[in-house]
């Protein structure tokens, strides 16, 4: 893959032998955005584990201390006498059945987080293979399943995302905008380090965290040390 100027310029800009702490390499990465717009920081975190393996999952959610710096639009499936209580803690659309038809035959995807409550998931079932793929689809785990939807509303809004490993065995998450400066970014990455480490499956052998790289959206990536994790 051809890089250009700017990302050859930024990568001699590192050491390519050395394993930055996280607070030099979030600065590296604020100081080498060279994009005219506020660049996404993003964590690439490659487990020691095998996602083929429904015990080796890993997967959760967690609320970041300053946000990711983006505006989420949330859609709730509730039933009628929580519509009031959603729509207060800020969610954009509140419904049931009528946003089914909407998504299934209008299209509507007009949404960045989806949210429902225990007794709706009957009916949200019927958007698997639309949300599914996407990685929309309420989930537990994720807290986007909750039957107190306001509350899961206001963590949505608050900054709260999912991780988890894809086929790779990677865990990629945004942890806010190159405009927060290096000291907040650390403590959002501290925050999802800290809850992936957590999540360690039992059946997890050997190294866990094989590897930790953050970079901006248009920006070269910067290994990150892991010693003291001590898994």
């Amino acid at each position: 893959m051809k890089h250009g100027k700017k990302y050859v310029d930024s990568a001699k800009a590192l050491d390519a032998a050395k394993l930055y702490e996280a607070n030099e390499a979030l600065g590296n990465v604020c100081s080498l955005a060279k994009a005219k717009f506020d660049e996404t920081v993003e964590v690439h975190i490659r487990l020691g584990v095998d996602s083929r393996h429904a015990d080796q999952q890993v997967r959760g959610a967690v609320v970041l201390p300053n946000g990711t710096g983006k505006t989420v639009r949330v859609l709730v499936f509730c039933k009628e006498d929580k519509y009031e209580a959603a729509q207060a803690a800020g969610a954009e659309y509140v419904g049931g059945m009528d946003y089914v038809d909407k998504i299934t035959k209008e299209g509507f995807m007009d949404f960045d987080v989806v949210i429902a409550s225990p007794d709706m998931m009957g009916v949200v079932g019927r958007l698997g293979k639309v949300l599914g793929p996407r990685g929309l689809m309420p989930n537990p785990k994720a807290g986007t399943v909750s039957p107190d939807v306001a509350k899961a509303v206001t963590e949505a809004k608050a900054g709260k995302i999912e991780y988890r490993l894809d086929k790779s065995n990677i865990i990629h998450c945004p942890i806010g905008k190159v405009s927060f400066g290096a000291e907040k970014l650390e403590e959002n990455f501290n925050t999802l380090v800290e809850a992936v480490v957590k999540a360690k499956p039992a059946a997890a052998k050997g190294t866990y965290l094989r590897s930790i790289t953050v970079a901006s959206t248009m920006g070269v990536g910067v290994p990150v040390a892991t010693a003291k994790y001590g898994v």
